[in-house]
């Protein structure tokens, strides 16, 4: 099931995506929730609600709404770094014992195909495709071999970095936290349309040059240890996204560096999930 958090004139809703159209949530079932993270919340009796509607007929094109960020506003916005051997790699850095985590504000969430801002204080944007895992239950302390269950879905993102300001100092936060520099989507895929998370192909591009090719098979540390390990600090809750890594081929990395610059389109592609794709514009 592809969730999606969409606009049209009519406001701003929770609907699925089959083929070409929207299914609107919200005239299949005015019950449901109203919201990606409400949704979220309610899954065990919302669930089988969603998947009655999921057989209806679209309620409009996809061509006719905006597709926003799915989950528009999450609590955290969590990353892991240094975690595709090949990155590590082109980065010259030995390969972590512990896992590096930073995060990204919430502010600088963006959706799947809007505009990414080239920011006015730093000229050394870069992009980082990413698998992108949606908490779906509140949680802490969760076993590797439960973590599974409190994962709602995936998506498709970019780890958008002002690298200039990311090693000004030890601390991450500042260059991966930009506004805009977080876009994801298209939508959530739910786990029974993905399998196994760590058998999908993820590849970039820039202005239709392939960058970055690999395969999630290939995590350093794999999306159910990295829940393990971060839910020992903090409570996980609905609507939480986790970055999982990038792999080798960022513009960082190439020689010479490739930063990119206004105009320049990005497009992020993974398997079974989907793509996300935007434009460089200078930060108005």
């Amino acid at each position: 099931m592809k969730l999606v958090t969409f606009t049209d004139t009519a406001g701003t809703r929770i609907g699925i995506a089959v083929d070409d159209g929207i299914i609107d949530l919200k005239k299949a079932d005015p019950d449901l929730p109203r919201d990606m993270i409400g949704l979220m919340i309610a899954w065990p009796t919302a669930h089988a609600a969603a998947q009655r509607a999921a057989t209806r007929k679209a309620d409009m094109p996809l061509s006719a709404v905006k597709l926003e960020a799915p989950v528009p506003r999450p609590g955290k916005v969590l990353a892991i770094g240094l975690n595709y051997a090949d990155h590590i790699a082109e980065s010259g850095q030995k390969t972590p014992e512990e896992q590096v985590w930073f995060a990204k504000m919430p502010t600088s969430i963006n959706p799947p195909f809007a505009d990414v801002q080239l920011p006015k204080a730093s000229h050394l944007l870069d992009y980082e495709a990413e698998l992108v895992v949606v908490i779906g239950k509140k949680c802490k302390h969760v076993p590797k071999d439960k973590a599974h269950e409190v994962i709602f879905g995936y998506a498709t993102g970019n780890d958008v970095t002002a690298r200039d300001w990311q090693f000004k100092t030890p601390q991450w936060i500042l260059g991966k936290s930009f506004d805009t520099h977080a876009p994801f989507g298209p939508w959530i895929m739910t786990p029974d349309e993905v399998g196994d998370p760590h058998t999908l192909g993820i590849r970039a591009f820039v202005n239709g040059e392939k960058r970055q090719d690999s395969n999630t098979k290939n995590l350093v540390f794999n999306i159910f240890d990295q829940i393990a390990h971060i839910s020992k600090a903090m409570t996980l809750e609905p609507g939480d996204i986790i970055f999982t890594g990038t792999p080798g081929g960022v513009g960082a990395a190439m020689k010479p560096p490739k930063f990119l610059k206004a105009g320049d389109v990005t497009r992020i592609e993974i398997d079974k999930i989907g793509a996300i794709e935007a434009t460089i514009r200078p930060e108005p």
